[in-house]
């Protein structure tokens, strides 16, 4: 899980990247319009969320505890929520990265319940000493 979890946070990095950059076109026309949408914003909220949720990822890879893991849930499913509620007529394309949102989610979900230890037999361990 491991090179799953490096390979899959790279990847959501450089797509982070992308949603920003569309999010601000999105913003831009959203403007230009006036039509009082606001999926711009909420598109540079998630791909600031999909860039934390990467970064827990590649941070976490290593650890054999489940806390990286369930935060990376978190983290996409708030993502996946905003990706939902702020797609507008101008940001379609929120909904794929919602989507995407939802997949990572169930991913850092199953690497929460492979972990080999959890953290209450880490700190039984610990107690012991």
């Amino acid at each position: 899980m491991k090179t799953t979890k490096l390979v899959l946070g790279i990847l959501t990095i450089i797509i982070s990247c992308f949603v920003l950059f569309q999010s601000c076109a999105a913003g831009v026309a959203n403007t230009l319009e006036e039509n009082g949408e606001s999926s711009g914003s909420g598109g540079a909220f998630v791909a600031f969320l999909m860039l934390a949720g990467a970064i827990t990822m590649i941070s976490g890879r290593k650890n054999t505890g489940k806390g990286p893991s369930i935060a990376g849930v978190v983290i996409f499913l708030i993502a996946a929520l905003i990706a939902f509620t702020s797609a507008g007529s101008v940001f379609k394309d929120l909904i794929v990265w919602g989507v995407l949102c939802l997949i990572l989610a169930a991913i850092n979900l199953i690497a929460a319940k492979r972990s080999k230890k959890s953290d209450n037999d880490t700190n039984e361990k610990n107690d012991e000493k």
